[in-house]
């Protein structure tokens, strides 16, 4: 444990579980304050008492429930997570959702869904963690993108739209902020050990996919991702900004992952259905 980001507090979305518990623990271990949020309270406390019993320090840890898709709400937990130091200057822009399917099968509900998660759900973070950050002269906004956002992955288009959206806006981000003393950059985690990867890792034919397209083949971890976005948020990555971080073990120098398996396996064939097999052209009498 350290002491580079004592007085300082964050913001962390989506922080009860997986990468966004991971970034919570390395901004508390550094000297941070931090809010977690979420839309389940059970969950955020649970998660806040074991962060508590890692720092041994209860009263640097502190939880709001938010769904980030409500603007509101967005603004309350920014303002929670102010309240312990009078400033905000931490924001980890973490939460999101994903749904499968062909494109041609895909209904505008699902589309709709992923972006207001993914790319609705980041504006609002970095528009209302920006706000507070301008009071305070200075601030760290990181959000967290996906291999998704740079290489297809086929049957997840709306993912993968959100994500490219997400790191586009980022960019923008940082060069109107960066006058405030705002930096804004993103992580682009490839396929990590969390609750909401579970469907593509107990998949064994995905799984060697993903393998397959990784120099360094291993599965990453939440800690892989939260040690990344504690630098990306501390002074050390001070002239830092616009940027996204690839912790992919190498996969984005390859192709995206087939999870073809995958989605015929949770959705049925149907879903799969309007979509041809890679690299093999499907004929079709429509």
């Amino acid at each position: 444990m350290g002491d580079a980001l004592q007085g300082r507090a964050a913001l962390v979305t989506g922080g009860g579980s997986g990468i966004g518990l991971a970034c919570a623990q390395h901004l508390l271990r550094d000297g941070a304050h931090v809010t977690i949020a979420g839309r389940g309270e059970d969950r955020l406390r649970s998660a806040k008492e074991a962060l508590a019993q890692d720092i041994g320090d209860p009263s640097r840890v502190h939880y709001v429930v938010c769904d980030i898709t409500n603007e509101d709400a967005v603004a309350a937990a920014v303002q929670t997570a102010a309240a312990p130091l009078g400033a905000l200057h931490i924001a980890v822009a973490n939460a999101g959702s994903g749904m499968g399917g062909s494109i041609l099968s895909t209904t505008l509900e699902m589309w709709r869904f992923t972006l207001d998660v993914n790319l609705t759900g980041t504006f609002l973070t970095v528009k209302h963690a920006g706000l507070a950050m301008r009071k305070a002269g200075e601030g760290s906004i990181v959000a967290i993108s996906s291999i998704a956002g740079v290489i297809t992955h086929r049957l997840m288009a709306p993912y993968c739209a959100s994500k490219a959206g997400l790191e586009m806006f980022i960019k923008v981000a940082a060069d109107e902020l960066g006058g405030f003393g705002i930096r804004a950059n993103a992580v682009r985690p490839g396929l990590v050990e969390t609750e909401l990867a579970t469907p593509l890792l107990d998949d064994p034919v995905v799984r060697d996919d993903y393998h397959d397209q990784m120099p360094l083949s291993r599965i990453g971890t939440p800690d892989d991702i939260g040690a990344a976005v504690r630098w990306l948020a501390g002074p050390e990555s001070s002239w830092v900004t616009g940027q996204c971080l690839a912790i992919d073990g190498g996969h984005t120098l390859r192709r995206g992952p087939y999870v073809d398996s995958m989605i015929e396996r949770m959705l049925g064939p149907d879903a799969v259905k309007d979509n041809a097999a890679p690299g093999k052209p499907r004929p079709t009498s429509d």
